[in-house]
C-alpha cells in the first residue's frame, strides 16, 4: 500500500481516482488545488503525487517544480486537459513542458483510468526493487 496525493481541481477527477486507487489498496490524500496540494504534501509527505496543471491559487507546473526542489526523488504523474480553450497542441505542449520539469509520466485528459492505475502500479514496483 502506498500513500498517494492526487490534485486536481475538478471534484469528479479527484473522486473517480481516489476511489479507483483506493480500491487498489493505496491512501489517496486529495487536494482541489496546487496551494492545498503543497501544503497536505509538506504535512504528509506521499509515496506519488498524481497533479492537474491548470488550477487555481497554484498551477501544476508551480507546484510541481516547487515539490522536486525540496524532494528531488519524488514520482510524479501529470494529467491535464489545458484548461477550457485550449487546443490539443496545447495540451501536448503542456504536457511535455510537464516532463522535461520532472514528471515521470504524463496524461491528456480525457484519460483511461486502468492507464493511470497501470503506471501507478508500475511506479510503485520499480521503488520496491
Amino acid at each position: 500500500m502506498a500513500k498517494i496525493l492526487v490534485v486536481d481541481d475538478e471534484l469528479g477527477i479527484r473522486v473517480s481516482l481516489w476511489r479507483a486507487l483506493e480500491f487498489s489498496g493505496h491512501k489517496v490524500t486529495l487536494a482541489k488545488d496546487g496551494e492545498e496540494g503543497d501544503r497536505l504534501f509538506r504535512e504528509n509527505p506521499t509515496d506519488l503525487v498524481i497533479t492537474d496543471l491548470v488550477m487555481p491559487k497554484k498551477e501544476g507546473l508551480e507546484f510541481m517544480s516547487g515539490l522536486l526542489v525540496d524532494f528531488p526523488d519524488l514520482k510524479i504523474l501529470v494529467i491535464s486537459g489545458g484548461g477550457v480553450k485550449a487546443s490539443s497542441k496545447d495540451i501536448e505542449l503542456l504536457l511535455d513542458t510537464a516532463q522535461t520539469r520532472g514528471a515521470v509520466k504524463t496524461f491528456a485528459k480525457p484519460f483511461e483510468l486502468h492507464e493511470i492505475l497501470a503506471c501507478v502500479r508500475d511506479l510503485l514496483a520499480a521503488d520496491a526493487d
